[in-house]
C-alpha cells in the first residue's frame, strides 16, 4: 500500500512581510500556522530571521518543538542571467539556501530556471540553467537535499515571467538532468497560467514528480489570454489572477491526485495560500486532508 503524501505549508501571504526589515517574524508566522493542524512548514530562502545562520537551529527547534518539521525549502535563483560572474552569485546564493536547507532539516530545496529574458536565446538559457543546476547538485549530494524544479510562472519579486514556463520548454529542461537528487515540483496552477492543460503536463512529468505545491488561482476577470498579454515588464504577479482556496478554483484534484497516486507518490504537498487570511489556508488545509483520505483510500 502506497504511503499518504503529507501536507505542509508555505506562507504565501505574508512572504513579504516576513521579508520585511520590521515585518512579521518567523516564530509568529509558525505560532500562526498552528492552526491548520498540519504536519510540515514549508520555507522561504530570503525571510529576515534567516539572514544569521545562527538562528536557523532555533527556528528548527521551535518547529519541531510545535510538533511540525520544515520539508522544503522554496528559493527562487535566476539562472538565465547572461553575465556569467552574475549568474555564478546567483548558484551561490542557491547553495548557502542548499546548505540552509540541510541545517532546518529539509530535504527539499527548490530551484527555478530564473527570468525569461529577451536578449537570450533558449538555447542560451537551456545552456546557463542546465550548467547552474549541476554546480548546484554537487553540494545538494553532499549534505542530502533533493532539488526540486517548479513549473513556475513569476516570482513576486521578478519584472519578467519564468524561462521555462512553457510545457515544452520545461520538459525539455528536466530531461537534460538525469539524477536521483534532482526532480519536479509540480503545481497545477503555473500551467494554467501558461494556458496549457495542467494535466496533460503532470502526464509528462508524472515520473519526476517529488513534490507538490497546491494551489488553486482563479480569474477575477479577463482571460488567460489577457493574463499572457500582461505577464512581462512588471513586477511580481498580475492583478486579475487569483490565490483561492483550495479545492474551489481552476484545478481538478481528483484527476491530479488520481495520476499522482498512479506512480506511486507519497511526498510532501505543500498548500500555497493564505493571501486572504488564516481562515482561508485553513480551509484549504482541510480540503486536502479530505482529498488525500479519500484518493489514497
Amino acid at each position: 500500500m502506497t504511503a499518504k503524501p503529507q501536507i505542509a505549508a508555505f506562507p504565501k501571504g505574508w512572504i513579504k512581510d516576513l521579508v520585511a526589515p520590521d515585518g512579521l517574524s518567523i516564530y509568529e508566522w509558525i505560532d500562526m500556522a498552528g492552526a491548520m493542524e498540519i504536519p510540515g512548514l514549508e520555507m522561504y530562502n530570503n525571510f529576515r530571521d534567516f539572514k544569521d545562520p545562527t538562528n536557523w537551529p532555533k527556528i528548527r527547534k521551535y518547529v519541531e518543538a510545535a510538533g511540525m518539521t520544515i520539508p522544503m525549502m522554496c528559493c527562487s535563483p535566476d539562472f538565465t542571467i547572461p553575465d556569467p560572474e552574475l549568474r555564478q552569485k546567483q548558484v551561490e546564493h542557491e547553495i548557502h539556501s542548499i546548505r540552509m536547507s540541510a541545517e532546518l532539516g529539509a530535504k527539499l530545496c527548490r530551484v527555478l530556471s530564473g527570468q525569461r529574458r529577451k536578449d537570450i536565446t533558449r538555447e542560451q538559457g537551456m545552456g546557463y540553467v542546465v550548467d547552474s543546476i549541476e554546480k548546484c547538485l554537487v553540494e545538494a549530494e553532499k549534505v542530502g537535499v533533493t532539488l526540486v524544479i517548479e513549473n513556475h510562472y513569476k516570482d513576486d519579486f521578478w519584472t519578467e515571467p519564468e524561462f521555462a514556463q512553457m510545457m515544452d520548454v520545461f520538459v525539455d529542461l528536466v530531461s537534460r538532468i538525469d539524477s536521483p537528487i534532482f526532480g519536479v515540483q509540480f503545481d497545477p496552477s503555473n500551467a494554467i497560467a501558461a494556458g496549457e492543460d495542467p494535466l496533460e503536463l503532470l502526464e509528462k512529468v508524472k515520473h519526476r514528480v517529488i513534490s507538490i505545491g497546491a494551489s488553486d488561482r482563479y480569474l477575477a476577470n479577463g482571460t488567460i489570454e489577457d493574463l499572457r498579454a500582461q505577464e512581462g515588464g512588471t513586477a511580481g504577479y498580475v492583478s486579475f489572477f487569483k490565490h483561492g482556496v483550495i479545492g474551489k478554483g481552476l484545478n481538478d484534484y481528483d484527476a491530479i491526485f488520481t495520476t499522482l497516486k498512479g506512480v506511486g507518490f507519497s511526498g510532501w504537498v505543500s498548500i500555497e495560500d493564505g493571501v486572504d487570511g488564516m481562515e482561508q489556508m485553513i480551509e484549504s488545509a482541510n480540503f486536502l486532508k479530505r482529498k488525500i483520505n479519500e484518493i489514497w483510500a
